[in-house]
């Protein structure tokens, strides 16, 4: 990490530990975020601390996630964020002001800060030279509440990069491309940093799509320097002030380096079902798509919405093709109007949607059966479209405005001359937008619909786990897969009885009342368990269940914080060999494990009838102290 930004970034706000590769260190966070889908949630965990006021530097909420309203669920929960951001010291972001990644960077964000969200693509902040991190709610809670934000230290991945972006070709290309050379799951440990001489040649759209889907391939975060890219972004931003130069030192060591040559980089797509799967979009032209959605967290920036406008202008969308446009914010809305942008969309066919998270989420926006869609969203994993047998793809705005002309997947380039992007010399903006907390809040009532529930007590560790595998799942199996997201589940993020009914549900219809009569148990699985969204709930609701323990090859990061946090056991395979023995149904025991969790041993005996697993027990004396307590709420009370 020497001389990387990322270890100068580490260094200023390190306060507990030391930087060294696989020990635990804790960070000063300066800013926080939520989002409506997990901020319900990390508000109780708030109140369940017991402070008067957020002690952060500074924290914003925004409603992104739950806007569509189908009953009062949503709006009620609303009512309890604007009263409790006000009560404790929030700023909020209301509906209909934009997804919280591109709302931050746009009015918060700034070179050198130290940034943590309850969503996992919070990472998008790392396009402005921050270090970003997704995480659990209750870590969010406890960083609003001043506490440090506590992570093994990460390596640093560079990417040294050279050349130059042919036209039609941006951003999400270029992560789409290294998730094609490496996996979701390559960059498990590591912060992915930019460096080398074409850096300064990657707009901030296109840094902004490269870091949203860092976590995509298992990245702690993405970082960029702030350079004159920055300066020029921010200054036009109207914040030219929080701007400071910032890059990695010239005696830079990172523990792994990629050579990327941008212009050897084409237009790509991520076929379904993994942001890993990527093929040439010159390779799909046979693929038909009847659906088109251009935005999201990660590609709803301005040059985004106007590069899609310049090649849809004067044209009509396919007939067999509904088109969408998701702003990533009224900002950016505004300005694309500004420029003229909006009406090449509206009279090319788009639907111009509310700015937000819509369809990423699965918040609307489903596909029709047997309809593959195409879309600048960064995930594609199975049914999180709202569709169970959905067909998803990912592509750049390039490619997708191709596409929906053609109504199959359209290499770009195949158009001729790529359209230019002007940029307005300001952004619009209002300040009115957002909504300041009072100087104090001490005042305001909490405003708390049926649909906000206390959270529940979970006990203390017991001496010696026992029950039955209540499911073994494969590999990179993600939090979409263990709670689902969608307009029928996330209403329901604050009341855990009700969502917990969802765990798994598509998986197995029932898993629930399964699981319920058998006294909760385990649940078995391979690599990158828990792989996506930052969601507690896939922790929490499971826990909820019964669930006791993990057993799995290796756990995503954020998962398995949040594992440990709700008081689940994380419990790693020593052997390959035994995953494979372990069968659906088979009853285990892990006897003493709360001996082996509070004397510090790494190993542990798990016995499934005469055979013994090996297993391994990779935590830290604080996640020890928690799993004890029966959970990170439990632990910090005490």
């Amino acid at each position: 990490m020497r001389g990387t930004l990322t270890g100068r970034l580490v260094a200023e706000h390190l306060v507990e530990g030391e930087p060294v590769p696989g020990k635990e260190i804790g960070l000063v966070v300066d800013q926080t975020l939520t989002q409506d889908a997990t901020g319900t949630t990390v508000f109780l965990e708030f109140e369940a601390l017991g402070l008067p006021r957020v002690r952060a530097g500074l924290a914003v909420s925004y409603i992104d996630h739950n806007i569509i309203q189908e009953d009062s669920r949503n709006f009620d929960d609303h009512r309890y964020l604007r009263s409790s951001a006000a009560r404790f010291g929030v700023i909020l972001s209301p509906a209909g002001n934009g997804v919280s990644h591109h709302v931050h960077r746009q009015r918060f964000g700034a070179p050198g800060r130290t940034l943590l969200g309850s969503d996992s693509h919070t990472t998008t902040g790392g396009c402005l030279g921050m270090l970003a991190v997704g995480a659990g709610g209750i870590e969010v809670a406890l960083a609003m509440g001043g506490k440090p934000y506590r992570l093994l230290t990460p390596k640093v991945w560079g990417v040294r990069v050279t050349g130059r972006l042919q036209p039609f070709v941006s951003g999400k290309d270029v992560i789409l491309e290294l998730l094609r050379r490496h996996s979701c799951k390559a960059g498990v440990g590591y912060v992915l940093e930019f460096f080398g001489p074409a850096v300064a040649d990657l707009a901030m759209s296109d840094r902004a799509a490269v870091a949203n889907m860092a976590v995509d391939m298992g990245f702690t975060a993405g970082v960029f320097p702030s350079d004159g890219v920055t300066r020029d972004y921010l200054a036009r931003n109207g914040r030219e002030g929080d701007w400071k130069e910032l890059g990695a030192g010239p005696d830079a060591a990172w523990d792994k380096v990629t050579e990327l040559d941008l212009s050897g980089v084409e237009p790509l797509v991520a076929c379904p079902h993994s942001p890993d799967n990527v093929k040439r979009a010159s390779e799909l032209s046979r693929v038909e798509v009847g659906q088109v959605l251009i935005g999201s967290s990660a590609n709803g920036s301005y040059r985004d919405f106007m590069m899609a406008a310049g090649i849809l202008a004067g044209k009509t969308r396919h007939p067999g093709v509904d088109l969408g446009i998701n702003p990533g914010s009224r900002q950016t809305l505004e300005s694309v109007m500004a420029m003229g942008g909006l009406k090449h969309l509206i009279e090319a066919g788009a639907r111009i949607c509310e700015a937000g998270c819509l369809g990423c989420i699965g918040m609307g926006q489903a596909p029709g059966t047997g309809v593959n869609s195409l879309r600048t969203f960064p995930r594609n994993f199975k049914g999180r479209s709202g569709t169970k047998e959905d067909a998803v793809y990912l592509a750049s705005p390039e490619t997708a405005a191709a596409s929906a002309l053609t109504g199959r997947i359209t290499d770009p380039r195949a158009l001729g001359a790529a359209p230019t992007v002007a940029y307005p010399g300001r952004f619009s903006f209002s300040e009115s937008w957002l909504v300041r907390p009072p100087e104090d809040g001490s005042a305001v009532e909490i405003v708390r619909g049926p649909n906000i529930r206390p959270l529940p007590e979970f006990e203390p560790l017991a001496e010696s786990l026992e029950g039955e595998v209540l499911l073994k799942v494969g590999d990179n199996v993600s939090t979409d897969a263990i709670l689902p997201a969608g307009a029928k589940v996330l209403p329901l993020r604050s009341d855990l009885a009700a969502i917990s009914e969802f765990v798994f549900s598509g998986v197995e219809e029932g898993f629930s009342d399964r699981a319920r009569a058998s006294g909760g148990g385990f649940i078995v699985a391979g690599e990158n368990y828990g792989q996506g969204s930052s969601r507690e709930h896939a922790a929490m609701a499971p826990r909820f269940l019964g669930v006791k323990a993990k057993l799995a090859k290796s756990f995503a990061r954020i998962h398995r914080a949040n594992l440990v946090n709700f008081g689940v056991v994380p419990v790693l395979f020593a052997r390959p060999e035994d995953y494979d023995a372990v069968r659906q149904g088979a009853r285990l025991r892990l006897p003493g494990v709360r001996a082996a969790v509070e004397s510090g041993r790494s190993d542990i005996d798990v016995l499934a009838g005469e055979r013994v697993i090996k297993g391994r027990l990779d935590l830290t004396s604080r996640e020890r102290a928690i799993l004890l307590a029966g959970g990170a709420l439990n632990h910090a009370r005490a």
